[in-house]
């Protein structure tokens, strides 16, 4: 019987809050994409691949924000059994900087098989690139693709 999407979607925020690396790529399958279609300078469009997603989480997101928790969070099904919509909000800190990070996202997940094959992530640019200055690029292990 196949996992619900909601199912897999509550794991991957689950991770996400945890900041579960192996928690969070075991969710995805083999070729799945990330995208950020809004994001600050420095910040790839996206990523492909479980491995390519793993080594940019274990580079850039390890060690840059710890999260203290999600708020407000709501999962939206939608008429294609693949594809759920999440809101929430990211109430953080940024490492480097001590800067409080209070983020808006609106993620769109198309699940197959119980794993994830598309993420998009939309967040507020402009808050990731506040609470992001003065950090060198080079300091968040930004892959380009």
């Amino acid at each position: 019987m196949a996992v619900p999407s909601r199912d897999v979607a509550e794991q991957i925020l689950r991770a996400s809050r945890a900041q579960d690396t192996e928690g969070f790529v075991s969710l995805l399958a083999p070729d799945c994409r990330i995208e950020w279609p809004y994001r600050p300078a420095g910040l790839p469009a996206g990523v492909q691949g479980r491995e390519r997603i793993r080594e940019f989480l274990i580079g850039q997101a390890n060690g840059l924000v710890t999260f203290d928790e999600y708020r407000n969070t709501t999962i939206h099904e939608t008429i294609d059994p693949e594809v759920v919509i999440v809101e929430y909000e990211a109430h953080g800190t940024v490492v480097p900087t001590g800067a409080p990070l209070h983020q808006t996202i609106i993620a769109v997940l198309r699940i197959r098989d119980g794993l994830v094959v598309s993420y998009r992530d939309y967040l507020n640019p402009l808050v990731l690139a506040e609470a992001l200055a003065g950090v060198d690029s080079d300091a968040m292990g930004v892959p380009q693709c």
